[in-house]
């Protein structure tokens, strides 16, 4: 299969890797940024084989973990007191909100639906008219030009019982809020190849530039993280800080122009609250004032709900790269998939359920 078994080769792969041990020197952290190449990471033992001088840091690139628990809830809210029609990725149903739930709600009589597209939504709404549909609208670049799309395609329908609930976050604010904040010491990136096909890599270039830090755009193969960490660590023992692009059998240096466009009618840039971490400026993207009318927030009545984090849960550390999965005291024991305290537990992207899932810790 072109461009996937050519990057699993065990001998490329070796090959890299000794190439990494030659070219390393001095200790780094480097952070990929997207939960992906985590599990990428943990699941093909890579974390297992590099120098002990490479350390790799899991940063918050998972976009169900970063989802606003008051957001949650409020999905929660419609499907249960607003009657309507709830869909969603799956990926979201069983993240915890302040009291339980999707996946809870759903089996308490909810209509909750699980979809492998924002566009199944629609149609939902066309063969129910007499129902509110409402799509969570969840992820980072990748997954908005579809969400954007789905806005398009009901407003051309005339459709007035379609709404998505978004909860769009961006990664490069995300990565200067992590340069940005003194806890978090990282050397190099590995930016998410997917969003980069989206977006491009023109906005890391200021980034490069401020921070002084290099920033490879990388895939998700075993290959592709080897190879990604070797372009970074080259960059550190000789002291550039470029932006440079692993994943050029996928990403362009202007990205997806088309998908640009469409996500630019839909949506605006604003302030987003990441779960377990605050506010970052300019990190999200909301619905447009012409698209109101498909804005769930500004459809119902949506009232503020008061919501608190599980104290136990050190998500936030997680995502930020302070903290690893193993050093929370509740990791496979009192937080488990089928038990969780926090969203990394549960999502296909979250660092601890690669951990848990994959590593011979848990």
């Amino acid at each position: 299969m072109k461009y996937l078994t050519e990057y699993r080769d065990p001998k490329l792969a070796q090959q890299v890797l000794e190439e990494i041990k030659r070219s390393v020197t001095k200790p780094w952290k480097i952070m990929e940024v997207c939960g992906g190449q985590t599990h990428s990471l943990v699941k093909n033992g890579i974390l297992n084989v590099l120098p002990d001088k490479i350390t790799m840091v899991h940063g918050p690139g998972c976009p169900v973990c970063v989802t606003p628990l008051h957001l949650i809830d409020k999905a929660i809210y419609l499907a249960e007191e607003k009657n309507v029609i709830l869909c969603s990725f799956g990926d979201m149903l069983r993240v915890p909100g302040s009291k339980k739930s999707l996946l809870e709600a759903k089996a308490q009589g909810a209509d909750i639906r699980i979809l492998y597209s924002p566009l199944e939504a629609v149609n939902i709404a066309k063969d129910h008219p007499d129902k509110e549909v409402v799509f969570f609208a969840v992820g980072f670049e990748t997954t908005a030009p579809a969400n954007a799309l789905s806005v398009l395609h009901a407003n051309k329908l005339g459709l007035k019982n379609y709404s998505i609930l978004s909860s769009h976050v961006l990664v490069p604010p995300a990565i200067q809020a992590i340069m940005e904040d003194q806890e978090t010491m990282i050397d190099g990136f590995l930016a998410a190849g997917h969003v980069c096909t989206i977006m491009g890599i023109k906005e890391y270039y200021p980034i490069v530039e401020k921070y002084k830090i290099p920033l490879v755009a990388t895939g998700f193969e075993p290959l592709d993280i080897l190879q990604g960490i070797l372009m970074v660590v080259k960059q550190l023992e000789s002291g550039r800080a470029e932006v440079e692009n692993q994943y050029a059998r996928v990403v362009r240096e202007e990205g997806n122009i088309n998908a640009q466009e469409v996500i630019s009618k839909v949506f605006k840039v604003q302030d987003q609250l990441w779960r377990g971490i605050d506010v970052i400026p300019n990190s999200g993207w909301g619905v447009t004032d012409e698209f109101k009318d498909f804005d769930a927030e500004k459809k119902f009545p949506l009232f503020e709900l008061q919501t608190e984090e599980n104290q136990e849960c050190i998500a936030g550390a997680i995502m930020k790269g302070i903290k690893k999965p193993v050093d929370c005291p509740h990791f496979g024991k009192k937080c488990t998939p089928q038990n969780p305290l926090g969203a990394p537990m549960v999502s296909s992207e979250g660092a601890c359920a690669a951990y848990y899932n994959f590593s011979d810790i848990a």
